[in-house]
């Protein structure tokens, strides 16, 4: 079995550091959370779901604006007071990058989760 948010993020990854305006990837609500998350703090343009076959698939519009994307595993628990720790450990400068985490009141960025004084887990980061 294969975690799909890791190779959906590999492959913006690739594609921004290729250079191509665009890259498509599997469509599951989880990766399009994660799209909505990056497009809010506006590290794509967007994107769009089509159907390629029976298989629903997303085109991902890139904003050449990432300078490293990835995974965190193992996807580590945290409290909004520990939210800090990870930032300094993912996040090469204050103010600079985003934490996507996932909470009870779906996923959003560090800064977001500190705001609401929420916890949750954490699932990528992007600067």
């Amino acid at each position: 079995m294969t975690d799909r948010v890791a190779d959906a993020i590999n492959k913006i990854k690739t594609n921004e550091r290729i250079g191509r305006p665009e890259c498509v990837l599997e469509s599951t609500k989880l990766i399009r959370a994660v799209l909505d998350v990056m497009k809010r703090a506006s590290y794509i343009q967007g994107y769009e779901e089509f159907t390629e076959g029976k298989f629903r698939k997303v085109r991902v519009t890139l904003a050449n604006r990432i300078n490293n994307i990835g995974v965190i595993k193992p996807r580590f628990a945290v409290t909004s007071k520990e939210i800090q720790t990870f930032e300094t450990r993912y996040i090469p400068s204050r103010d600079f990058g985003i934490l996507i985490l996932t909470t009870p009141q779906g996923l959003m960025t560090n800064r977001e989760a500190k705001e609401k004084n929420t916890g949750g887990r954490l699932l990528a980061y992007v600067y």
